[in-house]
């Protein structure tokens, strides 16, 4: 009988597991977006890092012609007029360490992760994804947005602070 109760128990901590695990790879959040960053933003509660790219950081600098901009924030401002007034919808494909909600985003039906990677705002983040590396060769070769100027990449530029 123990070990009836034992199976059952078991089963049912699987399908619990497969439910939730099913929930947060299928999940869509919708609605007006907050942006924090270039590839951050907060729809309601949830807290969204964009999938696949890295954009430069809030306090970031790039250099042009050896005098100092803030790319950061240029990247933040591009992704707020990508979003402003508009919903967007988010699609979840998995959850970061940090407990964020890593998506695929779009604003009136424009990739909004790949526009910030083809417009220069972003880099394709390659240690985690593939998908925007044709969009990040496009702005380099047009040299748009960060790809005007000299700049350390992202995740270089968070590990040495």
């Amino acid at each position: 009988m123990e070990q009836k109760i034992l199976i059952f128990k078991n089963l049912v901590y699987f399908l619990l597991y497969l439910i939730f695990s099913f929930e947060v790879n299928s999940k869509e959040i919708f609605g007006l977006a907050r942006v924090i960053d270039g590839d951050t933003i907060h729809i309601n509660n949830n807290k969204i890092r964009l999938h696949g790219i890295d954009a430069p950081e809030i306090d970031q600098t790039c250099n042009l012609n050896n005098k100092k901009w803030n790319c950061g924030q240029k990247s933040k401002q591009e992704l707020i007029k990508l979003t402003s007034f508009n919903d967007v919808k988010c699609n979840i494909k998995d959850t970061d360490r940090y407990g964020r909600f890593i998506a695929v985003c779009f604003s009136k039906n424009i990739n909004i992760n790949k526009y910030m990677v083809r417009n220069g705002w972003a880099i394709a983040y390659k240690f985690y994804s593939k998908d925007y590396i044709k969009e990040e060769k496009l702005a380099i070769k047009n040299q748009l947005g960060i790809w005007t100027s000299e700049f350390i990449e992202p995740y270089l530029y968070r590990k040495n602070k």
